[in-house]
């Protein structure tokens, strides 16, 4: 009789519950997924949240396979000597296989008040937050967005279509990601909307009060709700189990995403860093990623030897309100370009990556290992050859 193999996944995002429901395709495989919450969170709709939406909380009967065991706790460690996953309430989840897909957060501002004063947006409690401070603030309080990345122009997008009054600090630019010509038409879309974009060295926070935002100029910004979307970070669970990571606390792997200290341990997600050359955190990423976390383990499992990730991107689809939206197009090494959709075709297609990303879980769910992906990285192996020669060179000359 066949040995049942036990594989724990930490993290119900996306691509934690594409892996789980990957990982069902194999009968002589259980597969337990541990999520501090009892509902998925489609993240990329958390900006809506300022609105009062609540589109973004889905029954995990929604996108998980049936036969996936839910625990709804968080992970405080990883023994891997003992092969298990301490739990906060105190019990263990032993596993011969684990795959880390811890996601991301709200990074540390590590600007004097900004802890205090200011309201980060990147999980569900800190956005449903927000709308409660918002919901009771003033209409015509002044509102400023900390942070010009794709979440801080959507969420500015969001509220100046709500009616209230918003600036936009960018730091130096709005969407470094996004071409210039593109982002010059995100601009104009901006300011029909009534959004203030300040851009420049100038354009810094160096302090946050409780009624103000103080800019690198000597600039103070009166501010009745400071919201802070600069950056994110992952969780320190790795760092925690004497994982090896990178300087942002992604775990470390190889091109399988088997962990360089652990081949029982894949990553898959914002929290995993291939060759230290880790993918832009997205969700476009992570659901590729989590099939192919899920493939690793499947391949060992089967006694075979598992393949690299190739992954690549399209662009980046950005909301501007709830009636415009600019899809940046890019190369599939994720290098924006000049070209991009805008109008009612740009925002169908925004639609349609809320409703796709579901679906893509779902189907998967429904008939596991049937989810692909079209677009490859043709110079990611450039990127590795170069990183391989540099790193030689480097220890020549410390040495």
């Amino acid at each position: 009789m066949a040995q049942n193999t036990e594989v724990v996944v930490i993290g119900g995002g996306y691509a934690g519950v594409m892996a789980a429901n990957r990982l069902t395709q194999r009968e002589d495989v259980t597969v337990t997924l541990i999520n501090p919450r009892p509902v998925f969170v489609h993240r990329i709709r958390l900006h809506q949240v300022v609105g009062g939406s609540q589109d973004m909380i889905i029954d995990y009967r929604e996108v998980l396979a049936k036969g996936v065991r839910l625990v709804v706790d968080t992970a405080a460690r990883i023994d891997t000597a003992e092969h298990s996953v301490v739990l906060a309430a105190g019990d263990t989840v032993g596993y011969d296989y684990l795959i880390y897909a811890v996601g991301s957060g709200s990074a540390d501002p590590r600007v004097p008040g900004a802890a205090e004063f200011a309201f980060p947006i990147a999980g569900l409690e800190e956005a449903q937050r927000l709308w409660s401070v918002l919901d009771a603030a003033p209409a015509t309080a002044a509102v400023t967005v900390v942070g010009a990345g794709a979440l801080g122009i959507e969420t500015a997008a969001e509220l100046a279509g709500a009616g209230r009054t918003v600036t936009l600090v960018c730091g130096e630019v709005l969407g470094p990601y996004l071409h210039p010509r593109v982002r010059r038409s995100i601009a104009k879309r901006l300011a029909k909307l009534g959004v203030t974009v300040l851009e420049g060295p100038d354009a810094r926070v160096t302090a946050v009060t409780r009624d103000a935002v103080r800019l690198g100029g000597g600039r103070e910004l009166p501010s009745g709700v400071t919201i802070w979307t600069a950056g994110f970070s992952v969780p320190d669970l790795a760092v925690r189990s004497g994982l090896s990571t990178d300087a942002l606390g992604r775990l470390l792997t190889d091109e399988t995403l088997t962990s360089v200290d652990d081949v029982r341990i894949v990553a898959a997600g914002d929290s995993a860093a291939p060759s230290d050359l880790p993918l832009r955190m997205s969700c476009q990423a992570a659901g590729p990623l989590g099939a192919h976390a899920a493939d690793t383990v499947l391949s060992r499992i089967a006694g075979e030897q598992p393949a690299s990730i190739d992954v690549g991107f399209f662009g980046l689809c950005v909301s501007l309100g709830r009636r415009a939206a600019t899809v940046q197009l890019a190369s599939k090494d994720d290098t924006a370009n000049r070209f991009s959709i805008r109008g009612r075709l740009a925002v169908k297609i925004k639609e349609s990556s809320y409703k796709g990303l579901l679906k893509h879980l779902a189907d998967e769910a429904r008939k596991p290992g049937s989810h692909t992906w079209p677009f490859k990285d043709d110079k990611r192996r450039q990127l590795l050859e170069a990183k391989c020669a540099e790193q030689p060179a480097t220890a020549e000359r410390a040495a």
